[in-house]
């Protein structure tokens, strides 16, 4: 793909999907954007489209694309052939469930966590809050998760990036104010409980 070639946020949620389909029958030899298309419930010319921005091969007639190739072609777009080490602020009880979870994939590296509460710190991955920008600029970590309460969260986002954080993965109830280098991704809980409820109750009053 052309360096400067810009893909939407839309196709950007979209590739994890389909590199998760592709790679769940990476038995295959070729895989087709109507098979992808079918698993994920999205028109094919959608897949498609997505692909031919990020994969330098084009499939073949009837056959569909390489796997192996473009498994390749995929994680190589998203980054995911080079280790991101992370931090995170506010050791509670959702912080310490993403300190500790083996799920992510092998390119995040969640290295150490930092809260305010003496108590959760054992100096050995959990760290007083104090420590953070000096830790921060040690191991040369550009990407910080929030996990504190909403009142906090601005405050710790400002200290991020003063620290020299550049992206920021948001677990607060609040949307951040962050310079426009800054990449943000805020992940609202709540409203996504309440899409998932909204869901199940139109579709059980059919």
């Amino acid at each position: 793909m052309e360096s400067n070639q810009l893909i939407s946020r839309a196709a950007l949620k979209r590739l994890p999907q389909y590199l998760r389909i592709i790679k769940g029958h990476d038995e295959l030899e070729f895989i087709s954007s109507t098979f992808i298309a079918k698993e994920l419930n999205l028109n094919p010319i959608l897949v498609r489209k997505d692909l031919a921005l990020v994969c330098k091969s084009e499939g073949k007639p009837g056959n569909g694309f390489e796997v192996e190739k473009i498994i390749q072609e995929i994680e190589e777009f998203l980054g995911l052939n080079q280790i991101n080490n992370a931090i995170i602020v506010g050791a509670g009880k959702l912080g310490q469930a993403l300190l500790n979870y083996q799920g992510f994939s092998s390119n995040l590296n969640i290295e150490m966590a930092f809260d305010v509460d003496e108590t959760k710190c054992d100096n050995k991955r959990i760290f007083k809050l104090e420590k953070m920008k000096s830790l921060i600029e040690k191991e040369n970590i550009k990407i910080g998760i929030i996990t504190v309460p909403k009142e906090d969260a601005q405050s710790v986002c400002d200290k991020m990036i003063d620290a020299g954080i550049k992206a920021i993965w948001n677990f607060a109830p609040i949307n951040l104010k962050v310079p426009d280098e800054i990449s943000l991704k805020n992940e609202d809980l709540t409203a996504s409980a309440l899409i998932l409820l909204n869901d199940f109750n139109n579709k059980n009053r059919q």
